[in-house]
Formats: structure tokens, C-alpha cells, sequence
């Protein structure tokens, strides 16, 4: 305050008016004034000293008199030197604002030091030095630095405000302290906390305690004694003191362990947790006194993450040394816990805390600070989490456990109620309590197995419910995709830290088998693909998995399959899709590992299994290999390595085929037929259905009989233990209704094949394609005819009007599908005439049977007929009638052929095994009475089955001879009617199977055996023969080999008129297929010149030899691969009846020959078919004719004219 005046007083005088001289006079008046008067105030001395000052300051008095004339004021003036420190301290200010070089400044130097040296007692150098600046304190050499005063003043002040002082208060208030640790260290169970509160008051007052120190004191009590949480948090609640202070005394107290190797105490980490859950603290103050901070603790977990992927990168590594190698994987696998750091973590052990209490609130909000899963991956907290959840389930898990596991109770926590989480009682509160914890506890719930199950039984129970459900509630859905959610972020991976654990993968599949595929192969995509990346400890678990499957894959072979199978399988527990990736990368590279692998495999788990599914398919689609080897022509090895794989496995072992068929389904959708390959592989292995071109005359014949001789006798291998693959196979495709889609599917891809990829492909590869897509069309076609019943088949099928519109399908594919629901529909027709009919005599003669049949024949196709009328334009049926088109089309070489031979040898062939196995001294008697039995049995069946296909043959000729009238139109011409013919039935059926090519030639056989009006035979087979060059080249690899069995089975037709005069007499004379000339006048005798003589009809057959050599030598020297190979295929098919005739088989050999010199270099394959068929050829010129041999051969050139075949002349030299 007299500062301040002494400021106000000297804006005062500065603003008076009056002469410095005057002035002068009156201060020095007013110090006389001073000495003389002693009723003057403080406030009036204060003015006059700084007056005096003043005028020394500017020069009008010398400051040894102003120093003299204030000593002797200061003699009666006591107050005189604080007063004239105040006036020093304001003149110290204004001449600091001047400079230190100003005049003034240095007046007001000179006055200081003239009042230190007159005013020695009295004005002491203390005042001063609390008054003055440090620089002026310097100048006035009171001070040796004013930098080094600055620095005690700072160090000084910081001692004084902000340094605690460190005493005992103990030792200095003994009594009382002891008084209160007594009070506090009693058994309090019984006292009320006011009680003890008040004794607390009196001992602070009576013993003048530190109200702070006994706060801490309190606190250790409760750090001793925090079983009595209650009483002392009601103690501190009536203590009146502030969180803020109790949260810093309980910070100090965590700061005294960070820099020890020690943690914390528990008793201190409870109390801490205790009082954050009755939120008498607050965590956001208490967090900051934690330690180590987050950004460290962020860096340790980047540093972790590094290091686990640096290891795991040397474990990949394939070390130069073989030695080492092998010392090195016959080590045990090392382990993935991490290395804990040397100082602990207490926000870690502050968690772990809170949890044991029950308070998932604060526990939630650390956790959520850091990294995710960095807290719980310590494996204390991870544990304190999951003794919460098993309170937390405890009373719901109990309903869906068996009662043999429900384990010991775990009793729900009384103090957590207010930050705690109540235990579950129903499923929509899963997603409030339960399913947070999980995902934040994520896959380090491995630390517990049996919460690990408990969870995947509640999630079970769950499914259950909702799968039963039809009317779901609202609620349930986030129900549903939260329990998704923490199969795929909390299950999944901790199954991979889990060791081996068989049991729990087992309980985890009961849960993902009640998801669709759809769901479950999006779960482990994100296991295998993503989720690795995420954790430290899943990516060691991920190497060491990868370097068991290396070790144990180098050691595999068909003679360790057992024990290396075992140890397959214990790798396949916990990280089955890093398993599997390696297994199907050796296998894409080796095909030789397959057999071994597949039996390997019998010791996974049905989880495994399904892995293994998905693993498969997403190999398959891998877009990062080429489906086609470098020369653009061949199907790469590694998708045909990976089919022939799947096709094993999946017979061998349960494995859900569903993905599998609609990966192939959603292929063809996309317009790539490649992964065809794999779907007929499966149902080949499966179903025990072959499609192949290289099938025997003998299995042709047994395919043409009922289904067990075509399993007896109709495959290379024999089809035996594929009842239940097959019916697996069955159920998938019925219940995800994928059968039909996918028939239909192939059917549109070979329409489209041609046109997708003909113009970037090589033709080879198209062609293949096409064959491949043909093939499985086939083969899965047949599948569904055999192993659906009829109703359900016909119920499924769309029909022919909707395949051909609708589904833009072909006829050959349409009629295809459709043909194996007419025999039920015809069948149950028959029975219900039959039933009509009368009585049972009458029912049973051949005609009456026949009658039936032919009538329910036409009942059945009336509908076909009507829809085939749509098929081609009306111009069509005025050659040949619908009803010959639907009969040709629906009827198969079952119906028009009994291979009687094939069923007779069969029955031998079995009588002779039983025979055998009479004979053999190696097997028991009952397993010889076993074998007799089911030979016999077999051939019951065949011989049931041989008088089945008889009866159904005549039956079938009835109907053929009731309909031939119809076929052909009297008043249409010949030629366009063998076009039509050939052009819509026979060229597009003969070239579908192997079976078909075969069925369109007995077809024929059969028109012309019935004597059907209208039809020439020998115009037929001259349309057949004329010129063949442009068929062949218009035909894949398969079908040339088709269209050969179907001229195979012309030829033999043929040949057999040609080499029996007597044969051709009975069969052909007299019959409307031979007819050389029509009469104009019917009632004329017919006898003479109306139908073809023999030697005529061996004419002819030279004729079409000749005219096959013709084109097939044109196709042979086109140097164009499809015409070379197709001719070659052709010429092997119909080799048994061509070349007969020397001259012609030597013309051929001649080609043949160049092209082995010319492809055996460019074309490899083209050589190797060569070679094959010259092999053959050697082997038949002992059976060559000569040329008059085979005919009547004339002297010049024989010309033969008929009517009703092109006349023509044979030049037998133009072609050799």
C-alpha cells in the first residue's frame, strides 16, 4: 500500500507546476519538518523521502547530503529504513525503464550506496535485496552475479512451495498415531463406520494429527484389511474428502513401485480396484499415474509383432545345409509364449484387479485405451476375464450342458453390482453383457478350455433355437450375427493357440455345422487369410505349423501312412487351413502324392474335414494360376491334380459337398467350364460312373443292359463300396437343389464354348473343352437318372417344351434329360391299362400286353408330339413325321438291343468264381458258403434282370411296328428325307455317346429289319459314306471317336449283307430297304428287277469303301490337325470292317506313314496316334482282300446305275 501512495505522489509532484528550486526547498524543509515534528504519519514520511530522492535522481541535490540529512531523520524516525526501501523499489522500477547508461540510473546508484555507507545500522542489506532488482542488487555489490541469484532465488522458492517436507510424523505425535492405527487395526465386522469416524476426530484434535497423514493411514488400513471393503468405504465416504485427494494419495503410492523390477502389491491393486468401483476415485485421475504410458505400451506391442514376424520368417526359411535342416526339424517346436518385459505394467495388473472385483466398467475403459487385445493378451487379465464369464453364463450355460458337464458353480460376485455385469439369463442379453467381453477378450480365451466350451454350447443352444424358429423375434437377428462375430474373432483363433485339443475342435464344429456353408467358408477365409496377421502369438503358431507340415510332408510315403497320418491329423486340431494350404501346394506339384495323402487323412475331425472343403475350393479359385499350361492347349497340371484329389477325397471321407457343387455351379455361371474337371472326378469316384472313349466293345454291350450288369461288367473298374458315396453325393444335390441347375448349366455351356473361346484358344483346347463339358453333361445326367427316383426326378426336371424355350437348350441335351422320365410315365400308364382291362387272362397274352403298351405310349408322348412341332420349322415334318423324331429320341439302346452274350457271360464268369472259391484251401467254409451265396444272388439278379430288358425289348419292337406306317411320307423325296433323317437324328445322336453312336447304328438295323415304308437302306448308307472329309472336321476329339463307332456299327451292318450271300438273301431281298426301282403299275409282278442283287449290292460296297478312302486320304494330307487327328481317330474306331480291299488299306498306309516322318518332330501326339494305328493296321494285312475278291471286278471300269442311288463310276487307280 505505501508503494502504491508513494506512486500516486509522484505523479503528483511530476504534474505540479512549480520551480525545481522551489521544490528543492520544500523537500528539504519537510526533512526538517521530519526531525522537528513527531505527530507526522508513515504515509506524510513516505512522501518526503521519495521527494528527496527524487531530487537527487534528477540532479538538484548531492546525494552525500540527502544521505546525511536522512541518518539524521533516521535517528528519530524508526521506520525510516523500510520506508526508504519502498521508495528505492519505485525509483528501482523507473530507472530500469530509463537504461542503465542513463544519468538518472546512475543518481540512484550513488544514492544507495551513500545511504548503505551513512545508514549502516539501520538500513539493513536484507530490505534491500527483497526490494531491489537483481541487477541493481549486482551494481550496488551486494550480490556477486545476479544470474546466480536468480538461480538460488528459483531453487529457493521451489524448496519452499513445492518440495514436500520429509518428517515423521509417527515418531513426532507417537501416541496419537498409535491411538489411531489401534482404532483402524480392530475388528471392525461389528462397528459401525460413524462410530469409529468420530474416535477418528477425537484422536486428530486431541492429539493435533495431520488430517492428510491420517487419510493415509486410513488407506493402509484398508490395504490391509480390503476383505472389510464395506466399512471402510463407508468411513471414507464420511471422512468428507475429496477423490481428487484420495485418487493422488493412491497415485503416489502406485509411483513408488514404477521404477521397481517388483510389482505392485495386490493388497494395493485391490484396494485401487475397490474404490474405482464405488467410484470414490475417479479412473481418469488415477490412469495418469500409471504406469508405463500408452504410447510405450504401443511400442512394445509393435516391437512384439516385429519380432514374431521376423521369427517366423526364419522358421519359413529353408536352410542351404541339409545336416542342419534336419537337425533343426527333429527339434520340438518352440514356444510362442512372449517374453515378459522387466518392469510390470501396471495398467495391466490394475485391470486384472478390477476384473477379479467384478467391475467391467473401468476394466472395459482401460482395455480400450490401448491396442485392442494387447490387455487381455497377458495372460493374468485374460484369466481374470474369464472367471467373469464363467459368473456371468453360469446359471444360462446350465440349460443346454449335459449334465456330466456342467462342472463345478461359480458363485456371481456381491460387490459388483454397480459396475459389474449381471449374470445371463436370456439370449437377447448376449449382446449387452457377454458378447462384449468375448470380443475383447478374443482368441486369448485359450487360457481357458472349459469357457471355450461353455461358450460354443450357449452359441449351439442359440442356433438350435433359431434354425427351430419360424417367426424369429427382432432381437434375435443381432443375436445371430453377434454370435458370428465371436466365432470369427474370438473361437476360430484361439483354437489355433489351443495345443492339439481334439475335444474343443469337436465342440466348435457341433456349433459351425448348424451354419450354412456359405457362413462357416467366410469364417475361415477370414481365419486363414486375415486373422493370422492380427496377433504375435498366432503368427509363431502359424509358422510352427507350417514347419511340422514340411517336416512330416518329406517323410510321407505309401509305407508310414499310419503313424504320418497321426501326426497330420494332431496338426489339423488347431490350425487346420495352414495345414491344408501346404498340403494342397505339394499336391498341385506332385501328383504322386495324392493316394498317400487321401489315406493319411482318416484321423482329422469332421472340423477338419470341412476346412479341408473350403481349402479345396479356394485353391480352385486361386486367380494367380493359369488353368492352361504355356503352349495354350492342355489343361494345367495342378487343376487336374487338385480334381483327381477331390474326387478321392470326398468319396473316402464325409466331407459336405455342397460348396464344392456350387463353386462349379457359379463357374459355369461366369462361363468357365475349366473346373468341370472337378465335378466329374467327384461323381466318377463317387458314383462309380466312367465316361470314357476308350471303352471295349464288350463294356459297350454291358452299358446297353440294366444297371447291374453295368456295374458287373460296363466300367474298367469294378463299381463296388459306392453305396454310401454315392447316396452323400444324392443328398446334396436334392437338398440344395443343385442337380437340375447344374444339368442345366453344362447344357448351355457347350452351346457357348464354341463362341466364348474359340477366338482366343487354340482349337485343341476348345475342342477339349467342349468334350469335357459334353462328358460331365453325360455322366451327371446319368447320375440323376439312376439314383433319383422317378417321381422325384420327373417332379425336378423341367420338361422338354420348357428345356427347349425357356433354358435355350439343344434337343440332343433336352430329349437327353427328359429321357428317363418316359419309362415311369409309360409304366404307370401301362399299369392302369392293364388294371382296366379285364380279366386276368386276357391281361396276360402278348398281344393284349403289347396293346397296352402301344397305348400307353401314345397317351404319354401325345404331349411331346405337340412339342416337338415347335423345335424345327413345319417344312421338316413334311420329310419325316414328329412321331418317328420323338421315338427315334426317346428311346435308347436298351429298348432296341438285349445283350444276351454279355448277360451269359457274366453268369459265368460268376459260376466259375464261385467254382474257384469252392476250390481255394486258403479261405474258411463259411467264407466259401458267404462267396457261393452272393454269386448266386448276383446271378438271380442278372437273369431277373436279362428277362426284365426281353420283355421290355418286345414290347418296345410292338410299338416300333404299330408307328414304322407313320414315319416317312410316301410323297416326299427320298434324298431330303435321309437328310432330315441324318441332319436331326442321326448326325447329332450318334456324335452325344459312345452308347449313342452305338444306338443310332441299331436304329437303323431296325428300320430296316421292321421293312419300313419309305426308307431306303442303301440310300442311307450311300448318304453315310459319300463324302465324310466334312464331318470329320467338324468334330471334337471325342466325337470323331463316336461318329467312328457309329460308321463301325454301319460297316458291320454292311459287311454282314456283303460276305453271306445267304444272309443278304434273308434279310435284304424283298425288303422295302433295297428297292432299286419303283413300278409305275404296283399290280405288275414285282419279282423281277425291283429290288438290288447281291453281286449289284457288293458293287456298291466297294463303292463306299472306296469313296471312305477318298476322303479320309484327302483329311490325312490336309496337314491340318483336325482333319488328321479326327481321320486317325475315325480309321482306329472302324478298323475291325476297314480297310478290307488290299489297294485301299496299302493307300492308307502310304499316309500314314508320311505322317509318322513328318509329326514326329512338330506334332507329337499326332505321331503318336499314327504309330498306334500303323501298329494295328500290321496286324490286320493278313485279313486284306484283293479287290476281286471283295467284288466282281470287270475288266475296265464298272459303272452301276440305280434308280434310286446315284449312278457312278469306279476309278480305282485316281486315289493310290
Amino acid at each position: 500500500p505505501g508503494i502504491l501512495i508513494m506512486a500516486a505522489e509522484v505523479s503528483s509532484v511530476v504534474a505540479s507546476e512549480k520551480p525545481l528550486t522551489t521544490v528543492l526547498g520544500d523537500v528539504l524543509s519537510s526533512l526538517d519538518d521530519m526531525t522537528a515534528e513527531d505527530n507526522q504519519t508513515d504515509g506524510d514520511i513516505q512522501r518526503n523521502i521519495y521527494r528527496v530522492a527524487r531530487a537527487v535522481v534528477d540532479g538538484e541535490v548531492a546525494a552525500e547530503d540527502a544521505a546525511e540529512r536522512l541518518r539524521q531523520c533516521g535517528e528519530r524516525v524508526q521506520s525510516l529504513p523500510s520506508l526508504l526501501g519502498d521508495a528505492f523499489t519505485i525509483l528501482d522500477i523507473e530507472t530500469l525503464m530509463n537504461g542503465e547508461s542513463s544519468d538518472e540510473r546512475g543518481k540512484f546508484l550513488e544514492l544507495a550506496s551513500a545511504c548503505l555507507s551513512s545508514l549502516q545500522g539501520a538500513l539493513q542489506e536484507g530490505w534491500l535485496k527483497e526490494r531491489l532488482e537483481a541487477e541493481t542488487l549486482e551494481s550496488l555489490c551486494l550480490i556477486q552475479s545476479a544470474k546466480t541469484f536468480n538461480q538460488r532465488y528459483v531453487k529457493t522458492k521451489t524448496k519452499l512451495y513445492y518440495k514436500q517436507q520429509k518428517f515423521n510424523l509417527l515418531r513426532e505425535e507417537s501416541e496419537g498415531y498409535a491411538k489411531l492405527i489401534t482404532e483402524l487395526g480392530q475388528n471392525v465386522q461389528q462397528l459401525p463406520a460413524v462410530m469409529v469416524l468420530n474416535n477418528v476426530k477425537s484422536l486428530i484434535g486431541r492429539f493435533n494429527l495431520d488430517p492428510n497423514r491420517v487419510l493415509d493411514m486410513i488407506l493402509e488400513a484398508f490395504e490391509c484389511q480390503s476383505q472389510e471393503a464395506e466399512f471402510f468405504l463407508a468411513l471414507l465416504k464420511d471422512y468428507n474428502f475429496d477423490g481428487i485427494t484420495v485418487c493422488q494419495m493412491v497415485g503416489f503410492k502406485f509411483k513408488f513401485y514404477q521404477d521397481s523390477v517388483s510389482p505392485p502389491p495386490t493388497s494395493l491393486l485391490h484396494m485401487a480396484a475397490l474404490l474405482l468401483q464405488s467410484d470414490f476415485i475417479s479412473l481418469q485421475q488415477l490412469y495418469s499415474h500409471l504406469s508405463p504410458t500408452d504410447s510405450k505400451i504401443e511400442e512394445q506391442e509393435g516391437k512384439a509383432m516385429k519380432e514374431a514376424q521376423e521369427k517366423a520368417r526364419k522358421m519359413g526359411t529353408v536352410l542351404l545345409s541339409e545336416k542342419a535342416s534336419e537337425s533343426q526339424e527333429g527339434q520340438e517346436p518352440m514356444e510362442t509364449d512372449d517374453v515378459e518385459t522387466d518392469v510390470p505394467n501396471q495398467k495391466f495388473l490394475l485391470c486384472e484387479a478390477l476384473l477379479r472385483v467384478g467391475d467391467w466398467t473401468h476394466a472395459k475403459a482401460i482395455i480400450d485405451r490401448l491396442p485392442p487385445f494387447v490387455v487381455t493378451s497377458y495372460p493374468p487379465v485374460s484369466k481374470a476375464l474369464s472367471n467373469l464369464l464363467h459368473m456371468t453364463l453360469e446359471l444360462f450355460y446350465r440349460q443346454f450342458a449335459p449334465l456330466a458337464a456342467r462342472g463345478r458353480v461359480y458363485p456371481a460376485l456381491s460387490n459388483s453390482a454397480s459396475h459389474g455385469v449381471p449374470q445371463l439369463t436370456l439370449f437377447s442379453e448376449l449382446p449387452l453383457h457377454v458378447l462384449p467381453m468375448l470380443h475383447r477378450l478374443g482368441p486369448y480365451i485359450a487360457v481357458d478350455p472349459l469357457l471355450f466350451a461353455k461358450v460354443v454350447r450357449v452359441g449351439s443352444g442359440f442356433f438350435k433355437e433359431y434354425n427351430s424358429t419360424e417367426r424369429k423375434p427382432q432381437e434375435h437377428y443381432a443375436v445371430w450375427s453377434g454370435i458370428v462375430e465371436i466365432i470369427d474373432q474370438v473361437l476360430l483363433p484361439a483354437l489355433s493357440l489351443l495345443q492339439c485339443n481334439c475335444g474343443l475342435a469337436e465342440e466348435l464344429w457341433s456349433l459351425l455345422s448348424l451354419l450354412p456353408y456359405q457362413v462357416r467358408y467366410r469364417l475361415y477365409g477370414q481365419w486363414k487369410n486375415e486373422t493370422y496377421a492380427l496377433h504375435p502369438q498366432l503368427i509363431l503358431s502359424k509358422a510352427v505349423t507350417l514347419e511340422r507340415a514340411r517336416y512330416i510332408m518329406k517323410r510321407l510315403s505309401k509305407e508310414n501312412v499310419k503313424p504320418s497320418g497321426r501326426q497330420l491329423g494332431k496338426q489339423s486340431h488347431n490350425n487346420p487351413t495352414v495345414l491344408f494350404d501346404y498340403l494342397l501346394s505339394q499336391i498341385q506339384r506332385y501328383d504322386n502324392f495324392i493316394g498317400p495323402v487321401v489315406d493319411s487323412l482318416k484321423y482329422l475331425t469332421p472340423l477338419a474335414y470341412d476346412v479341408l472343403s473350403f481349402c479345396l475350393i479356394e485353391a480352385l479359385a486361386s486367380p494367380d494360376k493359369e488353368r492352361m499350361k504355356h503352349e495354350d492347349t492342355n489343361i494345367s497340371m495342378w487343376l487336374q491334380g487338385l480334381a483327381t484329389f477331390c474326387g478321392a477325397i470326398f468319396r473316402k471321407y464325409p466331407i459336405e459337398l455342397a460348396g464344392l457343387l456350387q463353386y462349379v455351379a457359379n463357374q459355369l455361371k461366369a462361363g468357365k467350364s475349366f473346373d468341370l474337371l472337378v465335378l466329374k472326378e467327384v461323381v466318377q469316384r463317387m458314383a462309380g460312373i466312367e465316361i470314357s472313349e476308350e471303352v471295349t466293345d464288350q463294356q459297350l454291350e454291358a452299358l446297353s443292359g440294366g444297371e447291374l450288369l453295368k456295374a458287373e461288367a460296363g466300367y474298367f473298374a469294378q463299381v463296388r463300396n459306392t453305396k454310401k458315396s454315392s447316396q452323400r453325393l444324392r443328398e446334396t444335390l436334392v437338398d440344395d437343389n443343385l442337380g437340375v441347375p447344374l444339368c442345366l448349366l453344362m447344357g448351355q455351356q457347350r452351346n457357348s464354348i464354341i463362341f466364348r473361346e474359340g477366338y482366343e484358344k487354340h482349337v485343341k483346347l476348345v475342342g477339349k473343352l467342349y468334350d469335357q463339358c459334353q462328358d460331365t453333361l453325360v455322366q451327371f445326367g446319368n447320375f440323376l437318372a439312376t439314383h433319383l427316383t422317378a417321381d422325384e426326378y420327373q417332379r425336378r426336371m423341367p420338361n422338354l417344351q420348357a428345356l427347349c424355350e425357356n433354358y435355350h437348350l439343344q434337343p440332343d441335351i433336352a430329349f437327353f434329360l427328359t429321357r428317363p422320365m418316359l419309362p415311369q410315365s409309360i409304366n404307370v400308364k401301362f399299369d392302369e391299362l392293364k388294371k382296366a382291362g379285364g380279366s386276368e387272362k386276357v391281361t396276360k397274352t402278348k398281344d393284349a400286353v403289347n396293346k397296352f403298351y402301344v397305348q400307353s405310349v401314345e397317351s404319354v408322348t401325345q404331349t411331346l408330339l405337340v412339342s416337338v412341332r415347335a423345335l424345327h420349322p413345319p417344312r421338316v415334318w413334311d420329310d419325316i413325321s414328329p412321331q418317328l423324331y420323338v421315338t427315334f429320341w426317346t428311346l435308347s439302346l436298351y429298348d432296341v438291343q438285349v445283350p444276351v452274350t454279355r448277360y451269359e457271360a457274366e453268369v459265368a464268369k460268376l459260376k466259375q468264381i464261385a467254382d474257384e472259391a469252392d476250390a481255394s484251401i486258403e479261405l474258411t467254409s463259411s467264407k466259401k458258403k458267404k462267396e457261393r451265396e452272393r454269386c448266386e444272388m448276383i446271378i438271380k439278379r442278372l437273369q431277373d434282370e436279362l428277362t426284365v430288358q426281353q420283355e421290355n425289348h418286345s414290347r418296345v419292337i410292338a410299338r416300333l411296328q404299330h408307328e414304322k406306317d407313320s414315319w416317312f411320307n410316301n410323297r416326299s423325296q427320298k434324298n431330303r428325307m435321309i437328310t432330315q433323317l441324318l441332319q436331326l437324328c442321326i448326325f447329332p445322336r450318334c456324335c452325344f455317346t459312345a452308347l449313342d453312336a452305338v444306338y443310332c447304328g441299331e436304329f437303323v438295323h431296325t428300320l430296316h429289319m421292321l421293312k419300313t415304308p419309305n426308307f431306303s437302306t442303301l440310300l442311307f448308307c450311300d448318304r453315310v459314306f459319300s463324302d465324310i472329309a466334312r464331318t470329320v472336321t467338324c468334330c471334337t476329339e471325342n466325337e470323331a471317336s463316336r461318329y467312328g463307332r457309329f460308321l463301325c456299327c454301319t460297316l458291320k451292318m454292311v459287311m454282314r449283307w456283303h460276305d453271306s450271300k445267304d444272309l443278304y438273301r434273308q434279310e435284304c431281298n424283298k425288303y422295302p430297304g433295297f428297292v432299286s426301282m419303283i413300278r409305275a403299275d404296283p399290280s405288275k409282278d414285282a419279282s423281277s428287277g425291283l429290288y438290288l442283287e447281291y453281286e449289284n449290292y457288293r458293287h456298291i460296297c466297294f463303292k463306299w469303301h472306296f469313296r471312305l478312302t477318298k476322303s479320309l486320304v484327302a483329311c490325312l494330307e490336309s496337314k491340318d490337325y483336325t482333319q488328321i487327328r479326327n481321320s486317325l481317330l475315325v480309321l482306329t474306331k472302324i478298323l475291325h470292317y476297314y480297310p478290307v480291299v488290299q489297294n485301299l488299306g496299302e493307300a492308307l498306309e502310304k499316309r500314314i506313314e508320311t505322317i509318322r516322318e513328318q509329326e514326329k518332330e512338330q506334332r507329337p501326339d499326332l505321331y503318336a496316334l499314327a504309330i498306334g494305328y500303323a501298329g494295328l493296321m500290321k496286324n490286320r494285312q493278313e485279313k486284306y482282300v484283293a479287290e476281286s475278291e471283295f467284288h466282281l471286278k470287270a475288266e475296265k471300269d464298272v459303272t452301276v446305275r440305280l434308280p434310286l442311288v446315284a449312278s457312278f463310276t469306279i476309278h480305282v487307280n485316281k486315289i493310290m
